[in-house]
């Protein structure tokens, strides 16, 4: 029986998601990236308020990650305007989604017709079409109003939530989420990138549902504000909090010890190399694969995108996924 592409759908948002598709479209693989708009900080945050829409930064390096266009073409999307007032601090690429939206009364109308012109691998699918605030109770009953400001938070957070709670997903979310042979959550920030997606009621009980292969990336470091002195299963047991069931089949954990001078460097950010509690994980009856997946540049650590999509072929290989 011949082989077919895997159906492969990838949950998150911020630099880790956009990071880990650079490396996933150059293998053979039906993508679909499901992308958090909970964003309302710098110039997301600014067209979101002045245009009454999601905010497309996150949409937009989700795009650049996908597209297979020229190099120039990319950068002129990512262009950042700074010698401006008006102007200043917006991406061409932010201006360009909100004109789409605005000209066809859709921004997942307009999401689509971006991703034809730059040649995007895969489907770019945003959590919710409309407008949402991510709101954060933290361990003393504070609410934290607003994704940006969460990772300020001087204590513990207890949950996220959305506002709006009723939000809907695009249908073609849940039709491509029950298709999947697997589904990658993550990497990204926890509580900002990764939960938000799955609170949209809808997607995370497609999730629970999905019969497809589900598992998490671990983040390589804990966050200030978001994660501190988080252990792996602490991330996990996060999601499922928030999911309100167990939705989580296999985590991928970096087995690379970080070099002294790297974890220095992040203790003065309050951040430190996340602890990957094997046995526990094992016992929430998770399968923990084990790999060489961190590297790091200009001394920041961050998922090497190849490492991760070789490692997901051949694992996809090894299911014997077939038309």
């Amino acid at each position: 029986m011949k082989k077919r592409k895997p159906n492969i759908v990838v949950i998150g948002g911020g630099t880790g998601l956009s990071t880990m598709l650079r490396g996933l479209k150059n293998y053979p693989f039906n993508i679909t990236a499901i992308v958090t708009v909970a964003d309302d900080g710098g110039s997301s945050g600014r067209l979101r308020d002045d245009y009454d829409i999601p905010p497309p930064g996150d949409i937009r390096n989700v795009i650049a990650a996908l597209s297979d266009t020229e190099p120039l073409v990319e950068q002129m999307f990512q262009y950042r305007f700074s010698q401006s007032d008006d102007l200043g601090g917006h991406s061409l690429g932010n201006l360009m989604l909100t004109a789409l939206t605005d000209i066809t009364g859709d921004f997942s109308h307009a999401i689509a017709e971006m991703s034809k012109v730059l040649k995007v691998h895969g489907k770019v699918i945003p959590a919710a079409n409309k407008k949402i605030t991510l709101n954060a109770e933290l361990i003393d009953g504070t609410i934290i109003q607003g994704e940006s400001k969460i990772p300020n938070s001087p204590l513990p957070i207890k949950r996220v939530y959305l506002v709006p709670k009723d939000v809907k997903p695009l249908p073609e979310t849940i039709r491509a989420i029950a298709s999947a042979d697997f589904i990658l959550v993550g990497p990204g920030s926890l509580y900002t990138s990764i939960i938000p997606n799955l609170l949209v009621n809808e997607i995370g009980k497609a999730l629970v549902k999905a019969k497809g292969k589900k598992i998490y990336i671990c983040n390589l470091m804990t966050q200030k504000g978001e994660t501190i002195h988080y252990r792996a299963t602490d991330h996990v047991q996060a999601i499922y909090d928030h999911v309100g069931k167990p939705c989580l089949d296999a985590i991928l954990v970096n087995n690379i010890e970080l070099p002294l001078p790297i974890k220095e460097n992040y203790k003065e950010e309050n951040a430190e190399p996340v602890k990957f509690d094997i046995e526990k994980l094992e016992n929430m009856g998770l399968e923990v694969i084990k790999k060489e997946i961190a590297t790091i540049q200009t001394g920041v650590v961050r998922h090497e995108a190849n490492k991760i999509a070789q490692w997901l072929f051949d694992y996809a290989n090894q299911h014997n996924v077939k038309s």
